[in-house]
């Protein structure tokens, strides 16, 4: 299944950062910074996107595992860019290294592991276990 994602495949995204996208507004913090959930948020969705359309129809990846450090504070109206790398395959497991920077400089890094699943079975599974 997985033999049609080039190893190495590179992502991108970036975003301006507003007022949705702060701490006091995520509840991980009281100030108006970006938010730690918020660059994950953003490492995962350019993982995500990176891989999508080698995926076959009806697969989707899940986040599974993600080890991050935010190492520099970001201000709202700052823009954000991402890039993940996928660095390994293992069956169904995707794993990236992952990095974000602001316009000052890089502002976390780590890895990020996802998993490929068929998204209708996924959800009738989760839901026969409800």
């Amino acid at each position: 299944m997985n033999n049609q994602i080039p190893n190495g495949i590179i992502g991108n995204l970036s975003i301006k950062v507003t007022t949705k996208d702060t701490a006091s507004q995520y509840g991980s913090g009281l100030i108006d910074v970006f938010a730690t959930p918020a660059m994950i948020a953003l490492m995962e969705k350019t993982a995500q996107c990176s891989v999508q359309s080698y995926l076959p129809e009806g697969s989707i990846t899940l986040g599974t595992e993600i080890n991050i450090k935010h190492i520099k504070a970001t201000a709202v109206g700052m823009k954000v860019s991402c890039e993940s790398k996928l660095i390994s395959i293992e069956g169904r497991k995707l794993i990236f290294e992952v990095k974000a920077w602001d316009e000052q400089g890089e502002i976390g890094y780590g890895t990020h592991e996802r998993c490929i699943v068929d998204s209708k079975k996924f959800m009738e599974k989760l839901a026969n276990n409800q």
